[in-house]
């Protein structure tokens, strides 16, 4: 969602810009990275390293050692790395020790818990980086705070609603609803989205256990459909919990309905493609979530969010938009949802430059500065 636009806004300046794509393989799962990639109209990347899972150290060791083979035989002027997984942190560092410029996309974003991997990589990624790409003034508050030169920050919005924007009337083709027997009619259903990865959420017994506990009271009201990362099923089944969840499973290659879902349980589907995802998003009443990029693209659509997590690096969204923190307690989750559906959000304004046009600002600025 965030590679796509940038590499159609450089495929502007063909005559000025070479743009190879890489995928480290760190996200490995052949099915949600196919969906997406066709969805997003992304190309073929130029080089798979298939790195595949392992410890932190691990993975970014090996996307470290592919990278700099790579970097070293193309002599790439740049290298953009985008978002705060492994992968951003050992690009910037394979890149920065070969004296390669490195540009960060969602730079300066920061939830002030180094207890999350992602807010290491963040910081590590922006300490090394030469251009700083910030989706919102918090982020460039947070970079002069940490004594990033003033020159090196610009403010550009937010790549991901670029892909929002861009996708959205696409998305209305999808046939999900229907798939998921959840508009009759004309007529939409009330039901809410779950997504759920985080270690911190899923990794325990007991904290994924009470999450599941206050959905199911929240679905005695309101149907919950929960698109399952292939993680989290991981979890789910070693902990022996697939009792509490309806299974709806399909083929999600040839478009055959889902079984239908019930009340007082947890309605699971396999991993949906972006397009899929974003027209089930758009008519959600609430979404629950633990992802970063959710929480923008619920402001976006004036989408109730709870994010079930104690901090966020997006707290823009909670100031301005949708999204009110809830973390994993039983009570707080019920309380939040309830407290969510009573809230008007139609007057809501998109914060500053989240407009579809910040890979274009990103391109320009590389054309006039590299």
């Amino acid at each position: 969602m965030k590679a796509a636009p940038i590499i159609a806004a450089a495929q502007q300046h063909k005559e000025k810009i070479s743009c190879y794509l890489i995928h480290t393989g760190q996200h490995y799962d052949a099915v949600m990275s196919k969906l997406f990639f066709e969805d997003l109209g992304l190309p073929k990347p130029d080089i798979y390293l298939g790195v595949g899972s392992g410890t932190h150290a691990e993975q970014t060791a090996r996307v470290m050692v592919e990278l700099e083979n790579f970097f070293m035989s193309n002599k790439p002027d740049l290298v953009m790395v985008v978002g705060d997984v492994n992968s951003t942190m050992a690009g910037a560092l394979a890149a920065s020790k070969l004296c390669i410029p490195v540009a960060h996309i969602e730079a300066g974003l920061r939830s002030f818990d180094r207890g999350m991997p992602e807010e290491i990589n963040r910081l590590v990624t922006d300490s090394i980086s030469d251009f700083l790409f910030t989706t919102c003034r918090e982020a460039d508050t947070n970079l002069l705070k940490e004594g990033h030169p003033a020159d090196h920050i610009f403010m550009v919005g937010n790549v991901m609603i670029d892909s929002l924007l861009k996708s959205q009337k696409a998305s209305d083709s999808s046939r999900i609803l229907d798939r998921l027997f959840l508009q009759h009619g004309g007529h939409v259903s009330d039901y809410s989205v779950l997504t759920l990865h985080r270690p911190s959420n899923v990794d325990d017994k007991d904290t994924l256990l009470d999450i599941f506990e206050a959905l199911r009271i929240l679905a005695k009201d309101s149907l919950i459909i929960f698109p399952v990362h292939p993680r989290t099923r991981k979890q789910i089944e070693s902990f022996g919990m697939t009792s509490l969840f309806n299974v709806l499973d399909a083929d999600a290659d040839n478009g055959t309905p889902y079984k239908k879902p019930v009340l007082d349980k947890i309605n699971c589907t396999l991993p949906l493609g972006y397009l899929d995802f974003i027209k089930l998003l758009s008519h959600a009443r609430l979404v629950l979530t633990d992802s970063g990029g959710i929480q923008e693209e619920t402001t976006i659509m004036k989408v109730p969010c709870l994010t079930l997590r104690h901090n966020t690096e997006r707290a823009i969204t909670v100031r301005e938009g949708t999204n009110l923190l809830v973390g994993n307690n039983k009570q707080k989750i019920i309380a939040g949802a309830h407290s969510q559906l009573k809230k008007d959000f139609s007057s809501i304004q998109p914060p500053k430059f989240w407009d579809g046009e910040a890979s274009n600002r990103i391109i320009n600025i590389l054309l006039n500065n590299c």
